[in-house]
């Protein structure tokens, strides 16, 4: 008696592969993810938009400053006591934040079409 045909084994095979294909097109689709840019928000207020593909250091107003490079951004500099922003880790084009509460400044990775505010989050996007 046999327990498994040929047309079983296909079938397992195809069953088992669906999900590591599922697994490598998310995998491709984020490494692609294309429009991001740095918001950097003080007090509240959007202060500017700078592209990751730019290498660059930014001024943000006399007490921070932060740098893009490679794609990556960190803050460098901010005269705060704590300096929890400029020991935080960089961010890059998958998302993040650094936040300097003493300055009351953001900076966050966002898409481009992050426009319109649907009350999701990463996850679910």
């Amino acid at each position: 008696m046999k327990f498994l045909r040929k047309a079983d084994l296909i079938l397992i095979i195809v069953l088992a592969l669906i999900p590591c294909a599922m697994l490598f097109y998310n995998i491709k689709t984020a490494r692609a993810m294309t429009g991001a840019y740095l918001s950097v928000v003080v007090d509240g207020w959007e202060t500017g938009r700078y592209d990751l593909d730019k290498d660059q250091t930014i001024r943000i107003g006399d007490t921070n400053i932060c740098e893009v490079k490679d794609g990556r951004v960190r803050m460098i500099r901010a005269d705060c006591p704590d300096q929890i922003c400029v020991h935080s880790s960089d961010i890059g084009a998958e998302g993040g934040i650094i936040v300097c509460l003493p300055n009351r400044v953001i900076l966050e990775i966002r898409e481009a079409d992050d426009t319109i505010d649907t009350g999701l989050d990463g996850v679910v996007r």
